[in-house]
């Protein structure tokens, strides 16, 4: 379980707790707000896409083509853990201690992962808990997160018999010091794209296993018989998880249903066409097996900006190396069709906070948003998990809909500005990241963070 610990010092680094690192070598370093500040931008958009991005499609996920604000979250994660382990583990100077504390971690990740996201919470809005083990989903944000974290935290824990202190002179010289990283990183993208381009997809079928939709039971046929296809029926990506996960195990509500194909709405959820295609029935893991696989690479890029954090102690010599990366990646970015947008902006915003927070000193201005980056497992737990709004609703007059966060919706948001659209964002912005913003500040005050 997530530890809630009380710190009565309100000395909160990024670097292990004291019990981690003996006390004569305990030297507490200046905490990088910047990274507090990022982490808690990502746990908000991630609450402002999912529950504003149904009136808002142009912020939540793409039916499939593109790159809207949601796909931004789950890049911005993964850099955020990269840095973290570089700013973390350096401190532990016993090995086996700092795999044990990895493992009990992943651990733990995939334990919250698979009670949030693998059907045992339904919340906010249906006052239910369990799920058949026949049909729960395996994989999930944490559940990715928490592969990342294991390979990039063991391959880190590795290869720092290597590190020095001192950096010999050179832009290339901190490539050179954890050059196996990179070569990991090489072997990622190489599998990924193998797999991705060299996979042979056959044709398969699905039965519907809504229990919501009209299409109950019905058994559906989708024809592929291709390789490297990367349209969303006949993708490398969905035959693997389908053969290994299950598609009894996989996402009922993958984002590709809004797409035009789909649906007359698009980008908005609607009824199906009646000339709908077969696959738009079907399941699709958004973050399933192949793409986490190509998340480590992400979590790596991450890894190498927590190392110029620690070996380059000039500001200016930091941000040198990381608008010159950032600007190799934007190309590269571009040479790729803009399919690795995601990371662009990571690379950029870090150097924004960076330059605005750490070096500008207006970290004030982002006081809410380092609040929630410091106590981020809790806010996503009870906010973009929906746990706190579940348990609010839970408590209801005579019908479910008859409870306090509907009522606020309804009467002092949509009914206020007479616009579903408009209500729904200014509540989510006020009543869910505002709010939760503000307990993050009252919990930073008496010491209390949710860690794993």
């Amino acid at each position: 379980m997530a530890e809630i610990k009380a710190d009565t010092t309100h000395q909160h680094n990024v670097s292990v707790p004291e019990d981690d690192v003996p006390v004569q070598k305990l030297q507490k370093p200046k905490r990088v707000a910047s990274l507090d500040i990022f982490r808690g931008l990502t746990v908000a958009l991630m609450i402002l896409v999912d529950d504003a991005g149904g009136e808002w499609p142009m912020i939540g996920h793409a039916p499939w083509n593109g790159c809207n604000l949601a796909d931004f979250v789950m890049p911005f994660f993964l850099f955020i853990v990269g840095m973290a382990i570089a700013l973390a583990l350096k401190r532990i100077p016993d090995q086996l201690g700092a795999i044990k504390k990895v493992i009990l971690r992943t651990l733990k990740l995939l334990f919250w992962g698979l009670l949030l996201q693998g059907g045992f919470s339904h919340a906010p809005d249906e006052l239910t808990y369990g799920v058949d083990m026949k049909e729960i989903r395996w994989c999930g944000i944490l559940q990715r997160i928490a592969l990342a974290y294991l390979v990039v935290a063991v391959l880190e824990i590795f290869s720092r018999d290597s590190q020095v202190e001192d950096l010999p002179p050179g832009w290339f010289s901190i490539f050179k010091l954890y050059f196996w990283h990179w070569i990991v990183g090489a072997g990622v993208l190489v599998v990924y794209l193998a797999a991705l381009y060299g996979t042979y997809v056959p044709d398969w079928q699905f039965i519907v296993q809504n229990k919501d939709s009209i299409n109950y039971g019905k058994s559906f046929n989708v024809a592929c018989g291709v390789r490297g296809n990367l349209d969303p029926p006949c993708n490398a990506v969905g035959y693997i998880d389908r053969k290994v996960l299950g598609l009894s195990h996989m996402y009922r509500h993958p984002a590709w249903r809004r797409s035009e194909a789909c649906t007359e709405n698009s980008p908005y959820e609607g009824p199906f066409r009646k000339d709908a295609p077969s696959w738009c029935y079907g399941p699709f893991e958004p973050e399933g097996i192949l793409s986490s696989i190509s998340a480590i690479l992400s979590t790596i890029i991450g890894l190498h900006f927590g190392h110029v954090l620690i070996h380059l102690k000039g500001h200016q010599e930091r941000l040198k190396h990381w608008i010159s990366m950032g600007s190799v990646l934007v190309v590269s970015g571009i040479i790729l069709h803009f399919t690795d947008g995601g990371n662009r902006v990571s690379k950029r915003a870090t150097i924004l906070l960076y330059f605005w927070v750490d070096i500008s000193n207006f970290r004030y201005v982002f006081l809410p948003l380092e609040w929630i980056g410091m106590n981020a497992m809790l806010v996503y737990v009870m906010a973009a998990a929906g746990i706190f709004a579940g348990f609010v609703n839970g408590w209801y007059y005579d019908d479910p809909h008859n409870a306090l966060i509907y009522w606020i919706k309804k009467h002092i948001f949509i009914g206020v500005w007479h616009s579903r659209r408009v209500g729904i964002l200014l509540y989510v912005i006020f009543a869910e990241i505002l709010f939760w913003s503000i307990v993050s500040g009252i919990l930073h005050r008496l010491g209390i963070y949710w860690k794993l």
